[in-house]
């Protein structure tokens, strides 16, 4: 296997068969299984076979730790809306807005002991780094939501302070997923720490991507109303690197941020965006984190034919409409 389709398919395919228990535990089990049902891009789990493979092991042995990194992340998806207060994931209602805060909370904590469950299904001989490596990561997903939430009452936040956050936030588990599938797969130490290097800097374009398509994306394709970002005022890329170059755009990007949230508030914010060229920043940024990404890539030991598959990954998701 080298396509990426085909380690993405396989990847929902182990997700749709997990089993979950009804009767009188319904309560408890039917939002995780609603939550895992939603779709999205799977990108974690496509990682994570795809880096089995790469470095010769079985993807088929690496299913269950595939949607496990999968499990877990949705389980900080339906704790983030709960912090967020968000009625909308994936355009359906929220855990906590079809269920409520208490089932939303306490669903999201068995998931996290699923995804511990699923992530432990290897071989004995890898199972201690394999935990580490995902315990390391779940703490800086942690780190970079409690950063994220900072940054809502904090003025100013440096592009240095922002590349960490989403380093933490986004970054840690593809990372952590790239680093588990290598280990699975039978790598060596070094060539598993080059792979979440791959996995941390791809997060880091990934990102900015996802920052730059709420701003200029197209609603039709991005699959959510564009602006979402300006109008709550959310700490983004182009914020923060607006903001830093100081002088006349940067103050009245600080006042159009006060304006009340609507379509005229996103069409300035992003009108000043453009006067500041803030789209080809953006690009160029995430053309640059790419290419450290493909940098780490080509220090493994995976033969060009292996390396060409994690290149196209790159390049799918970084030129992706949604």
């Amino acid at each position: 296997m080298n396509r990426i389709s085909e380690y993405s398919a396989m990847a929902e395919a182990g997700i749709r068969a997990l089993e979950f228990p009804d009767g009188n535990l319904t309560g408890l089990y039917a939002p995780i299984s609603y939550g895992m049902q939603a779709g999205g891009k799977r990108l974690r789990p496509t990682l994570l076979l795809m880096t089995a493979d790469a470095f010769g092991g079985c993807p088929e042995k690496a299913i269950q730790p595939a949607a496990g990194i999968e499990m877990f992340h949705n389980f900080t998806l339906l704790h983030d809306d709960v912090m967020d207060n968000s009625d909308l994931r994936r355009g359906r209602p929220t855990v906590h807005s079809k269920w409520d805060e208490n089932t939303a909370i306490l669903s999201g904590d068995t998931m996290l002991t699923l995804a511990t469950k699923l992530i432990s299904d290897v071989e004995d001989a890898v199972l201690r780094p394999v935990l580490d490596t995902f315990n390391d990561q779940a703490l800086r997903v942690y780190e970079g939501q409690r950063l994220d939430m900072d940054f809502e009452t904090k003025e100013e936040v440096g592009i240095d302070e922002y590349i960490d956050m989403i380093k933490a936030k986004t970054g840690a588990l593809l990372g952590g997923a790239a680093k588990i599938g290598a280990l699975i797969g039978g790598a060596s130490e070094e060539d598993a720490e080059k792979m979440y290097e791959f996995g941390l800097m791809l997060g880091v374009a990934f990102q900015i991507e996802d920052d730059y398509l709420d701003t200029f994306g197209n609603a039709e394709t991005f699959g959510k109303p564009i602006g979402g970002d300006i109008n709550n005022n959310k700490k983004t890329f182009l914020m923060v690197k607006a903001l830093a170059g100081g002088g006349s755009n940067a103050e009245a990007l600080k006042a159009a941020m006060k304006m009340a949230a609507g379509p005229t508030k996103v069409k300035t914010v992003t009108r000043i965006y453009e006067a500041m060229g803030m789209p080809a920043v953006s690009k160029a940024e995430v053309a640059a984190y790419s290419s450290k990404a493909l940098a780490a890539i080509k220090k493994t030991s995976l033969s060009d034919d292996r390396r060409d598959a994690f290149r196209k990954l790159i390049e799918k998701l970084t030129t992706r409409t949604k």
